[in-house]
């Protein structure tokens, strides 16, 4: 069954079925007639209400979970409401206060970030999630260790401390080639990013002005390339706040709790789901079911790119909810972090 848009309701349809969606997302309950009756002020009897709750329910866009309960939005009706009748609501200035103060702490970006989607998620009570480039480590001293007749371990230490390493292919390499390779890449190279240690090398190569014989050359080269290739396709994700999605209007069904909480743990699903955000300019809402990584929990995801001001985007931020989270309120929170989130990495 095809679902009208929200014009093609009549008046009183469209007061049932909003006042429905707004009293389930408040309480996270089914809706009865009487409900509806008590607080909307339509004047109709609970009699009238039931007749159009049913026609909302024949559209798709109600559900009744249990023969006598009430009713509540189904996923399409979820996003009828996002699409055609949500009105969005502005993080106060003490939420937007909260978002900033912890994007501005000093220390390393990495840290920020994630004080910043602990906030996030504190606020919306949802769990947070960014998703960012992984920062290119300047080089202070590189190293390889031999670790069989075709393999060595390639070992890279930062200025800021921080310790990678990669295995290594090198056929047929010679033990002393290893060294003079260490050697020349961390004497020529401290100070430099992975990047820019890898272009001049590839210049000097080409210009046969490196200081290497053909053997180390090829370490050097390689093991540049191996680090900088693994670099640009592991982006750094930042999830906090995963406890919020224990909700309490949810206790009762602690298999599709449990079931969310282990979609949160394959990082890269999440990380290709945020990656999906990044095209076009708008916050993008996946609604359950919408999204095949959080389908079987019934989860809602809300993601927004974050773009530098030349327009390059350079992460993604969002929240993981039940589908039943206050999106009026979540939606231009996402927004604002977003906008926070650009001053930070640009």
């Amino acid at each position: 069954m095809t679902t009208p848009p929200i014009r093609e309701l009549t008046d009183r349809a469209r007061d049932v079925f909003r006042m429905v969606v707004e009293s389930y997302i408040d309480t996270g309950a089914p809706v009865g007639s009487r409900t509806i009756a008590q607080i909307s002020g339509l004047n109709l009897s609970p009699a009238s209400i039931r007749n159009v709750m049913q026609d909302l329910e024949e559209l798709g866009l109600l559900a009744a979970p249990h023969t006598s309960a009430g009713r509540m939005p189904t996923e399409t009706g979820l996003r009828l409401f996002v699409d055609g009748m949500m009105q969005a609501s502005e993080p106060s200035v003490e939420e937007r206060a909260a978002i900033e103060r912890n994007a501005a702490e000093h220390g390393p970006v990495e840290a920020a970030l994630a004080n910043t989607t602990a906030a996030l998620s504190g606020l919306s009570a949802c769990a947070g999630l960014v998703l960012v480039p992984k920062a290119e480590p300047v080089l202070r001293q590189f190293g390889f260790v031999p670790l069989s007749r075709d393999r060595a371990l390639a070992v890279l230490v930062g200025e800021d401390g921080s310790v990678e390493n990669r295995v290594v292919e090198l056929p047929g390499m010679d033990p002393a080639a290893l060294q003079r390779a260490a050697n020349y890449l961390t004497g020529t190279f401290g100070g430099f990013t992975l990047s820019q240690a890898r272009a001049r090398v590839e210049r000097e190569l080409g210009q046969q002005r490196a200081a290497l014989d053909s053997a180390a050359a090829a370490l050097v080269a390689r093991g540049l390339a191996v680090w900088s290739e693994d670099g640009g396709r592991r982006p750094v994700l930042i999830v906090r706040g995963q406890a919020r999605l224990i909700d309490t209007a949810a206790t009762e069904d602690l298999d599709k709790v449990s079931r969310l909480l282990d979609e949160l743990e394959g990082q890269e699903e999440i990380a290709r789901l945020l990656d999906s955000a990044r095209e076009g300019e708008a916050t993008r809402i996946f609604i359950g079911s919408e999204n095949k990584l959080f389908a079987l929990s019934g989860s809602s995801v809300i993601a927004k790119p974050v773009r530098a001001l030349d327009g390059r985007v350079v992460g993604v931020v969002g929240v993981i909810g039940p589908t039943r989270l206050n999106y009026a309120r979540v939606v231009p929170m996402v927004d604002f972090t977003a906008a926070t989130l650009a001053r930070l990495l640009t």
